[in-house]
C-alpha cells in the first residue's frame, strides 16, 4: 500500500519563499525612499546654492552699478546765430544773440538735482557774456534739455587780443570758449545721496558767413 502524501510537506518552504520575497520588496521600497530623499535633499541644496549665488550677483550689481555715482555731463550743443554783427575797421568787435541749447546728461540710477548757476563765454580769456542757469533736475538715465537766451559783445579788448580778433574776422571766424559748473545731489532709492559737481569747458568756432557753429569740442 502506497504511503499517503503529506499535503503540508511543502507548505513551510512556500511560506519561507513568500517571506523572502516580502523582505526583498521591503528592502527595495526602503532604497527607493532613500533615493527619493537623496534627490529631494540635492534639489534643496542646489536651490540654496543658486539663491546664494543670485544674492551675491545682485549685491555686486547693486554696489558696482547702482551705487556707482558719476558726475553728469554738462555740455552745450550746436546752435545757429540769427543775430550777428561784426566790425573790422577801426576797432575789431562783434555782437551776437542766440539760443544756447544746454544739455545735462545723467547716466546715474537716480535723479540729479542741481542748484542755480551760471555759464560764461570768453574770447581770448576775456569774458564777453554770461547767462544764468536756473535750478533743475535731470532724471535718472536721461538728458535734461535747457534753452538759454545768450547775448555776447566784446568790451575794450587788450591790443594783442583785439589784433587777433581782427585777423579772425578777416577769415570769417570767431573762436569762443564757454565755462560753467553745476553742483547738486544724486539720490538713489530715495535714501542714498551723493554730492556731485558737473563742469563745462567747451571751445567753439563760429562761422560769421553761415552764422553757425563750425567747430565744437567739450571736455
Amino acid at each position: 500500500m502506497m504511503p499517503e502524501k503529506n499535503e503540508n510537506q511543502y507548505q513551510p518552504r512556500e511560506l519561507s519563499n513568500g517571506h523572502h520575497r516580502t523582505d526583498e520588496e521591503s528592502l527595495l521600497t526602503m532604497e527607493e525612499e532613500e533615493e527619493a530623499k537623496r534627490k529631494k535633499k540635492m534639489k534643496w541644496t542646489i536651490g540654496i546654492i543658486a539663491f546664494i549665488i543670485f544674492q551675491v550677483v545682485q549685491g555686486l550689481f547693486f554696489v558696482l552699478v547702482i551705487m556707482k555715482f558719476k558726475s553728469p555731463k554738462f555740455r552745450v550743443a550746436d546752435f545757429t546765430i540769427p543775430t550777428l554783427t561784426t566790425e573790422t575797421q577801426t576797432s575789431p568787435s562783434f555782437n551776437m544773440s542766440f539760443v544756447a541749447p544746454i544739455r545735462v546728461k545723467n547716466t546715474n540710477w537716480g535723479p540729479f538735482k542741481y542748484g542755480a548757476s551760471n555759464m560764461t563765454f570768453t574770447y581770448g580769456g576775456v569774458q564777453v557774456g554770461q547767462v544764468n542757469i536756473p535750478k533743475g533736475k535731470a532724471n535718472f538715465k536721461s538728458t535734461k534739455k535747457i534753452n538759454l537766451d545768450v547775448t555776447l559783445s566784446t568790451p575794450d579788448l587788450p591790443t594783442s587780443i583785439s589784433s587777433n580778433l581782427g585777423n579772425e574776422l578777416s577769415s570769417q571766424v570767431i573762436t569762443l570758449s564757454s565755462q560753467g559748473e553745476l553742483k547738486g545731489k544724486i539720490t538713489v532709492m530715495f535714501m542714498f545721496k551723493k554730492t556731485k559737481i558737473s563742469q563745462m569747458n567747451c571751445n567753439m568756432t563760429i562761422n560769421t558767413s553761415t552764422k553757425a557753429v563750425q567747430f565744437l569740442s567739450c571736455k
